[in-house]
């Protein structure tokens, strides 16, 4: 698969144009989310966008695409970017909490045989009240949620840091491990 990089995220004479990143973790393709955001981003060509889409993932037609980031390059590109969309993983949560970036959670379905259970739906269902974290369910919700991104942008902007640093990195620890 040929990945087709976006420009990149450090890149300091680049102007600021609104930039997304789509990932969907490191353990398997999530070609419904892929599918389900390009299908969006194509009709929205004024943003940057990234997908990281997965060893295996279908090549969405419109957004960038790599097929994996190492954890520091996906640290690096949360940081560069005004909105996240992933399933539910823990990793990318914590990190967009930890840089404070707003995001929409998209998750797996066991139904769907997406992952084993519905262990990310129970996530995203608890990660659906902070302030910050938009999610969606199905791809109707997710077009919505990606058209009012602003004002998720807004919520994490008005909400002080209350997580403990130290309690982030133990997490992150054991996420790790």
């Amino acid at each position: 698969m040929n990945d087709v990089p976006a420009p990149p995220a450090s890149d300091p004479h680049r102007s600021h144009v609104e930039r997304l990143l789509v990932t969907v973790g490191a353990q398997m393709p999530f070609d419904r989310l892929v599918a389900a955001v390009d299908e969006w981003f194509g009709r929205h060509r004024d943003l940057e966008g990234l997908a990281q889409i997965g060893e295996g993932g279908t090549p969405p037609r419109h957004l960038p695409h790599v097929t994996l980031l190492a954890p520091h390059d996906l640290r690096r590109e949360i940081q560069a970017s005004d909105l996240v969309v992933a399933h539910a993983g823990m990793g990318t949560v914590i990190t967009c909490l930890e840089l404070a970036r707003p995001l929409i959670v998209f998750p797996r379905r066991g139904d769907l045989r997406e992952t084993r259970n519905d262990h990310q739906i129970a996530t995203a269902t608890h990660l659906g009240s902070r302030p910050g974290i938009g999610v969606a369910f199905d791809t109707d919700t997710l077009h919505r949620l990606l058209d009012r991104r602003a004002d998720l942008a807004a919520s994490v902007a008005r909400q002080p840091p209350t997580t403990s640093p130290r309690l982030l990195a133990a997490i992150r620890e054991l996420c790790d491990a």
